[in-house]
């Protein structure tokens, strides 16, 4: 009775007017004119957004959030016609989340009022309980199928959903109660009619009616209460009360197991409530534990959980498939599965080859198939070897479909003509889009070459594919020529096999005497003496030409070698005679001052001077301007209003306050804090009040050159070592226009290998590398134009040290597919007169700087190890550089060199005269 009132509730809310035009009959002309004025243009612009949204999405239909802005949209505007396409045409791309089903079964339950429109909601919840397990929908659903209970057949159809609903989510441990409840409602409301009238004799028939409707909720409680549901206490004691018999001895067994199982899944369930989205980690938790117990329903349960909350996790959706496909293997269930999980997640290729795969396992139509992958084409991978593999795929179910002992057949016909479409499209479609096929070794040539050699015996049609494989690049490598010879070997003749060989020989640039030592094996089994002459010769031939090239690549290299160090020689030299310049001009500045002074002697000048000790005097260190000493407030003071206050104050301090050294033993609760403004006044104040956020801050040391002037970075040292890290997350702050750099504190000499570097340097399918952008570009600007496709998580504008804008951006989106929307939709944008690129976050590999060599591909020489940096000049610093002449000549020899090559045995150029350690003292102290 209930569900027949609000059923009639949601009739009369269907008639309901949208206003009373005479509820407004007080109100003035002028407010009537203004609030219509507003509404027309309000009206208007959400016209135009409408079409605009159709537009967009009639260039992308697989924009996901201008489908949810369109339908909100034209919900807000009553069209309901439209509402409908536009709720259909999103149904048919993406499983819809339950909240989007609520509102359209909503939408739909107050315009049906026919049977026929009944029907079609009856239609609606069964696409809606495909997409996810909810149980709101299916409560709803069974609430809905209630006010049709006076048509025939009704309540049969009542109790049906209501058992699919249990089998579906009946083990929920935290939704399922409702459910039960609900149905024993129903079955309680069916009981109340099926009473005989007070002070009346039922008779047998209804006594028979009575007794099976009484067994029907005795058999709901007994189910309900062997299930871990919560609240599990309160329906025992409710069927306690309700029975009007002792609860069975087995119920009460069942109850109590079932008490014990959900103790177990408490804590799984608390750490799902207190977690925050997306809680993988919990949900993988709870599904080892129930992978462990072994129970289907249960495992199969708690993956539709996770997944409602993870639609677009690819991952989560292969694991469930393939426990599926291997344990479950019910065909609705597995291929329904699939559906949704390439629906959720079109852009991950494994997915829709694992579909595939299904689909033929469970024998499903041929056109069905094929319709399939032509939807996987349109998925809109990320990567183009994502093409090669469900081409791969594809192709892989059509040769099982041949039968290839029949010399012709349709299937057959069919295999070759999709070969030939695959590397058609792999040549157009995919080059276009990603500026590479993805199939670089012509894999899918090969495994066609492969299937006409071996099962069609068509050796001449291998031979042609090879012999395009070969064009396209392939035939300078090795192993291209050797994976043909063995088919050519397997399949073929000896007169092509050799012809093969010879060509290989003349080509192949990577692993010439491989191929060499292949065609001698070959002429020595099964060549004539004048086919062994003729192999010999050619290898000999070639290998002396490879030979000759790599000496003159090994010449080349050395002499570039040298000249690099030559080069860098000079440079040394040059900063050498630019320094000793500058020290003779602060020389001849301090005899100046020392000759007008009257009565300053030796000392007097010393003061007056910065203090600069040379090697050799004092305790013979290095000068200090030369070491990169921490001083505190070493050298700084406030300027005085006399001449020379400055330099008198200037050394006093450096003469008092002792020089502070690095204490290796604080690393742990110490931040390295760099690029800052070398103009920054009191760098210690500054970076205590920025830092005090973090932490008790104990003592900020900036590094200052001898003349007082702030190097730009500094250490500050924390009490606890948890605030040093809690300091790390202020990296890249702006201070003074620059972005301030903060890392760990690491000893580079003990730790050569460390670097900080605080961002991903793989592939990150969630986040957008932008470059083009224009200088001026704000971090507001961009994301405004990047939110229309997706939830923006973060957005990181590239600056250089100096905190200037490079035009580069990273984007970070909530998801994949967002990201790969927006890759779509955003790459060949202009933003301020300027085209921005667009593409998925994937760093390219960084690698050392590589001398320029030939332009053939040589084998490999051994090659000196010279550790982790190459060889570089300062690997031999603190090496006196007659010494560093001396071991030139070694050092070309284990370079690669010949030892009695001309470049190894050439009488090195004149130098100057080499000079004992004492002589370089000497030079060293010169002035």
């Amino acid at each position: 009775m209930a569900a027949a009132g609000a059923e009639a509730a949601a009739e009369e809310e269907k008639r309901l007017p949208e206003g009373d035009p005479e509820s407004d009959g007080d109100s003035d002309d002028e407010g009537d004119s203004d609030s219509s004025g507003d509404g027309e243009d309000e009206e208007k612009e959400n016209e135009a957004e409408i079409q605009r949204l159709e537009e967009q999405l009639s260039i992308n239909a697989f924009d996901y959030n201008c489908h949810l802005d369109l339908i909100k949209l034209l919900r807000q505007e009553g069209e309901l016609v439209k509402l409908r396409r536009a709720r259909q045409k999103m149904s048919e791309l993406f499983p819809l989340t339950e909240e989007i089903w609520l509102d359209w079964l909503k939408d739909e339950i107050k315009m049906a009022s026919e049977i026929s429109e009944r029907e079609k909601v009856y239609e609606l919840f069964e696409r809606a309980v495909k997409d996810y397990i909810c149980p709101e929908i299916w409560l709803e659903y069974a609430q809905y199928s209630i006010g049709g209970i006076g048509q025939e057949g009704g309540i049969e159809r009542v109790r049906s959903i209501f058992e699919r609903a249990l089998t579906a989510v009946g083990l929920h441990v935290t939704k399922g109660t409702a459910l039960w409840e609900a149905y024993r409602e129903f079955e309680n409301a069916i009981l109340e009619t099926a009473q005989p009238a007070p002070g009346s004799i039922p008779s047998p028939e209804q006594q028979q009616v009575l007794c099976s409707q009484l067994e029907k909720i005795h058999t709901l409680f007994r189910r309900q209460l062997g299930i871990p549901l919560l609240d599990m206490e309160a329906s025992y004691a409710e069927y306690e009360e309700w029975s009007e018999e002792p609860i069975p001895e087995t119920t009460i067994k069942n109850y109590k197991k079932a008490l014990q199982q959900l103790e177990k899944c408490k804590p799984y369930e608390e750490a799902l409530l207190g977690a925050e989205t997306p809680k993988l980690a919990e949900y993988q938790a709870y599904i080892d534990f129930e992978m462990k117990a072994g129970d289907p329903a249960r495992i199969q349960l708690i993956y539709e959980r996770a997944l409602a909350e993870n639609c677009l996790v690819p991952d989560l959706w292969a694991r469930y498939n393939q426990y599926l496909d291997r344990q479950l293997k019910v065909k609705e269930l597995v291929l329904s599965a699939h559906d949704r999980a390439v629906r959720n997640c079109p852009w991950t290729v494994g997915l829709w080859i694992r579909y595939l795969l299904a689909m033929e396992r469970h024998r499903v139509e041929h056109s069905i198939i094929s319709e399939m992958f032509e939807k996987a084409l349109n998925a809109g991978f990320i990567q183009a070897t994502d093409y090669v593999e469900i081409w791969q795929a594809y192709l892989d179910y059509l040769r099982r479909r041949v039968d290839f002992t029949q010399d012709s057949s349709k299937e057959l016909e069919e295999l070759r003509s999709a070969f030939a479409r695959a590397v058609e499209y792999l040549k157009q479609e995919v080059e276009e889009r990603f500026s590479e096929s993805g199939d670089p070794s012509c894999t899918i040539m090969q495994n066609w070459a492969r299937v006409e050699a071996r099962l069609c015996n068509n050796m001449q049609k291998a031979r042609e594919l090879w012999d395009n494989i070969m064009t396209k690049g392939n035939a300078k490598y090795a192993n291209m020529w050797l994976e043909y010879y063995n088919l050519e070997r397997a399949h073929g003749d000896t007169q092509h096999c050799r012809k093969a060989l010879h060509r290989a020989v003349q080509c192949t640039s990577d692993y010439p005497e491989h191929v060499c030592e292949v065609l001698l094996t070959l002429e020595r089994i099964e060549g004539t003496l004048e086919d062994w002459d003729a192999a010999v010769q050619k290898t000999e031939n070639r290998l002396a030409r490879v030979n000759e090239q790599r000496a003159k690549a090994a010449e080349k290299e050395a002499a570039l070698a040298k000249q690099e160090e030559e080069r860098a020689e000079q440079r040394k030299q040059a900063r050498a005679e630019k320094k000793a310049s500058k020290k003779a001009k602060k020389t001849r500045t301090g005899d100046k001052r020392k000759a007008d002074e009257d009565d300053e002697g030796e000392w007097g000048q010393e003061e007056e001077l910065p203090s600069k000790r040379l090697r050799g005097e004092g305790d013979g260190v290095l000068p200090e301007e030369d070491m990169e000493v921490e001083t505190g407030l070493f050298g700084r003071s406030e300027k005085p209003d006399g001449p020379t206050a400055p330099k008198e104050k200037a050394s006093t301090s450096r003469k008092d306050i002792p020089k502070v050294f690095h204490d290796s033993s604080k690393d742990k609760v110490t931040v390295f804090v760099s690029n800052l403004s070398y103009t920054m006044a009191e760098p210690e104040t500054k970076l205590r009040e920025l830092f005090a956020s973090c932490g008790e801050v104990v003592e900020v040391r900036a590094v200052f050159n001898n003349k007082g002037t702030f190097r730009g970075y500094c250490y500050v040292q924390f009490r606890e070592e948890e605030a040093a890290r809690q300091a790390l997350a202020l990296d890249r702050t702006a201070v003074e226009g620059r972005p301030m750099f903060v890392s760990p504190c690491v000893d580079k000499n003990k730790n050569p290998d460390f670097k900080v570097f605080r961002y991903s340097t793989t592939l990150e399918k969630h986040k957008l590398f932008i470059s083009g952008l224009p200088f001026s570009c704000t971090k507001e600007e961009l994301e405004e134009v990047c939110k229309a496709h997706g939830n923006v998580k973060d957005i990181r504008l590239v600056t250089n040290r100096a905190g200037k804008p490079k035009g580069l951006a990273y984007v970070e989106y909530e998801n994949e597919a967002q990201a790969s929307q927006a890759v779509l939709k955003m790459d060949g944008l202009t933003v301020k007169d300027h085209v921005i690129k667009v593409m998925i976050s994937n760093p390219p590999l960084r690698k050392l700087p590589e001398r320029p060599g030939p332009s053939y591909a040589p084998l490999p020489l051994p090659r000196q190890s010279y550790g982790a940096r190459g060889k570089g000049r300062t690997q031999l610093s603190m090496v006196p550089r007659a010494l560093q002449r001396q071991s030139n000549p070694v050092a070309k020899a284990e370079n690669g060199m010949v030892q009695n090559s001309p470049a190894a045995s050439s009488e090195p150029p004149a130098e100057p005269k080499k000079m004992s350690n004492a002589d370089f003292a000497k030079m060293l102290l010169k002035k």
